[in-house]
């Protein structure tokens, strides 16, 4: 059953980024503010400590996490095994969504192939990892990756695309800055 470990075993690191989708969870500190879950795909995950990992966050129609992050830090990565022996993972920490342009996001960045819907690099310090059973997640099959994002964000151009973020993600739906 479940187990809490204070940093990312070898053996975790290397699932986790085996893993074609994984979810973050976070939420305002208002108490009637929306909690935000969210899926992530791609090539975008990666650890990089025993207690530090990031995720490439691409162009999408709003900007919770980063919202969130900005006004607390509170941030769960969550990864579930779809095929193969049954486990799901938790990461929780402290979030932070490095811009590009701001410090230390060209060096994030390397870790990453380069993505024409990147808008940030969200970073989580950890401070526990849990894992569970995950003996009542579905078994399914991948299919395939999907091309969409990655096809309609390589038909803006810079300019376009910095124009869709400060419409669609200057503010979270409770209102909190996110990108601007």
């Amino acid at each position: 059953m479940g187990r809490s470990f204070d940093a990312i075993a070898d053996h975790l690191a290397s699932w986790m980024e085996a893993q074609p989708i994984f979810f973050t969870a976070s939420a305002p500190l208002a108490a009637d503010g929306h909690v935000n879950v969210s899926p992530k795909g791609g090539d975008s995950f990666r650890v990089l400590g025993p207690n530090r990992v990031a995720y490439l966050d691409y162009t999408g129609s709003g900007a919770e996490t980063i919202a969130h992050t900005r006004e607390n830090g509170r941030l769960t990565l969550m990864f579930c095994a779809f095929d193969g022996k049954p486990n799901i993972v938790r990461l929780f920490g402290t979030g932070e969504a490095v811009l590009p342009g701001h410090d230390g996001f060209d060096d994030l960045a390397t870790a990453f192939p380069p993505n024409p819907g990147a808008r940030s690099i969200v970073v989580l310090d950890v401070v526990e990892v849990r894992t569970s059973c995950g003996y009542s997640v579905p078994e399914m099959a991948l299919v395939a990756p999907r091309a969409t994002l990655d096809e309609w964000a390589e038909r803006k151009t810079a300019e376009e695309l910095d124009a869709y973020r400060a419409e669609k993600n200057a503010v979270s739906l409770d209102g909190l800055p996110a990108i601007g």
